[in-house]
């Protein structure tokens, strides 16, 4: 008995004809929620992405440069978020032995890959902030019509 002949699904590439082969899907659709959601963990944090943010503009940077770059944060949260991404692999400690002490943090290679991604997110919130409609009383581009 013979299988019906099946088309592939769109975006799917044909194997060799084998009775237990299925398609291979395409690198689109190979995106994993288990990877997606095990990333946002890495990344979850209200800090994370602006220290990545800031050692990806110059590195190394002194913790005391860090927390000149982002006033908001105390110093306490800023220890916690570096020490988090530090023991996820996104950043490297280099502790000096010097009286003060003297500790800075780079991205390892694994930290600076994020360079792509947030980078897209900022070209996504660039786009997605021209695309909104002026907040009421904001002053309006020239030409708008209005």
């Amino acid at each position: 008995m013979s299988t019906p002949h099946r088309k592939p699904l769109p975006g799917t590439v044909p194997q060799r004809h084998d009775p237990d082969s299925r398609p291979t899907a395409s690198p689109a659709s190979t995106c994993s929620i288990s990877r997606v959601e095990h990333t946002l963990g890495i990344l979850r944090g209200r800090w994370k992405l602006l220290i990545i943010h800031h050692l990806l503009i110059r590195q190394p940077r002194r913790f005391s440069d860090l927390e000149r770059a982002i006033p908001e944060v105390t110093q306490k949260m800023l220890v916690q978020q570096l020490r988090a991404l530090e023991s996820d692999g996104v950043v490297r400690r280099f502790v000096y032995d010097e009286v003060p002490p003297h500790v800075e943090y780079e991205l390892t290679p694994a930290g600076a890959e994020l360079a792509t991604a947030l980078y897209a997110l900022h070209d996504w919130a660039a786009q997605s902030r021209s695309d909104a409609p002026s907040p009421a009383g904001e002053d309006r581009p020239s030409g708008s019509g209005s």
